[in-house]
């Protein structure tokens, strides 16, 4: 009797084993949300949870169990513990897709959080407006103070980067990840236009005349054109234009300087006063290049101040819809002025 006992035990022991390992082998190839919230999630959208620095693996199990989100999450935690890689997962955001599998799961938090957020830069945007974009980011770190972002291009120094950046960070849309501080997102930018600037330093062809000494007066240039038009067609006629200018040693007399060193005197119009008023960027009054650019240029602007177009054009003025009309003389300018801007025949 004893026997048959110790035997009905020993099988009552090994199908309690193998009902477990059958648990533990549909839980491994189950989603880890369960059956049941995958199908109510149907497509499964991703779910996003941010894991702080020295968050242990139980708690971040329970966090993710919390949000429905994990199924059995002692066995989880077991699993990484047997492992040894509970102490491997990462901080950072994670977008968790609920149709994962444990294993999928744990490759996630050992890889480190992916999410990537843009961030923007848009053509002719200043640099103060740059800032004030990436100190309004909420997944940064924000290390730089003001005086840091006055001379913030002395890091990139040994490229030819000047320390204030004007101009300097390249209009497009870059990708970062939460935790990362300010001054990656301005380094990405700013070596993606110091490759944009070589590029199109190293295929102009001074033989031809261009009246530009170095990258950077290519960089001032750009900025300019960026701001007078955002007209593709456009771009090398204006760019044409200046470089006449340039090498008549004429005045370039373009509005957008005279904004940008009017600072935050400008309200919206220019006026006589700001016209006379002598600044570094008052190009009505200044010869040459103003010191600095004035804006962010895009890769365009950059290339069509190396690439000015052929003709005769000296002078240029806005006629509506963004687009301008272009004079060889000064008595056609002051006609199309008449027409455009003066509403006169």
């Amino acid at each position: 009797m004893l026997q048959w006992m110790l035997v009905i035990s020993g099988l009552l022991v090994l199908l309690a084993g193998l009902g477990t390992a059958i648990s533990v082998w549909h839980w491994w190839h189950a989603p880890i949300a369960g059956t049941i919230h995958t199908q109510q999630a149907g497509d499964a959208e991703l779910v996003r949870i941010k894991l702080q620095p020295g968050q242990s693996a139980q708690r971040i199990a329970n966090e993710l169990a919390s949000q429905n989100l994990l199924e059995r999450p002692e066995w989880f935690v077991w699993w990484l513990r047997w492992q040894d890689q509970a102490h491997l997962i990462r901080a950072g955001e994670y977008d968790i897709n609920p149709h994962w599998t444990p294993a999928q799961l744990r490759d996630a938090l050992l890889a480190g959080g992916r999410v990537r957020h843009p961030f923007t830069i848009v053509p002719g945007e200043t640099l103060a407006q740059v800032r004030q974009k990436i100190q309004g980011l909420e997944n940064i770190r924000h290390t730089l103070n003001d005086e840091e972002w006055l001379k913030l291009g002395e890091r990139w120094a040994a490229m030819g980067v000047t320390p204030f950046l004007e101009g300097w960070l390249l209009p497009e849309t870059y990708f970062y990840q939460a935790g990362e501080a300010d001054w990656q997102l301005v380094e990405r930018a700013v070596l993606a236009m110091v490759a944009t600037l070589n590029q199109a330093w190293s295929s102009s062809n001074e033989a031809e005349g261009l009246p530009l000494r170095s990258p950077y007066e290519v960089l001032i240039l750009a900025s300019i054109i960026e701001k007078e038009t955002g007209v593709a067609h456009e771009r090398e006629m204006i760019s044409g234009v200046f470089v006449r200018r340039l090498q008549r040693n004429m005045r370039l007399q373009t509005d957008p300087t005279v904004i940008y060193g009017m600072g935050d005197a400008y309200q919206g119009r220019i006026g006589r006063a700001g016209l006379d008023t002598p600044t570094p960027y008052n190009t009505y009054i200044i010869r040459g290049l103003p010191p600095t650019p004035i804006a962010m240029p895009s890769a365009a602007a950059v290339m069509a101040a190396v690439n000015p177009d052929q003709g005769d054009y000296l002078f240029f003025v806005a006629k509506g819809g963004g687009e301008h009309h272009f004079s060889v003389t000064y008595e056609e300018h002051r006609r199309a002025v008449r027409r455009y801007i003066l509403n006169r025949p």
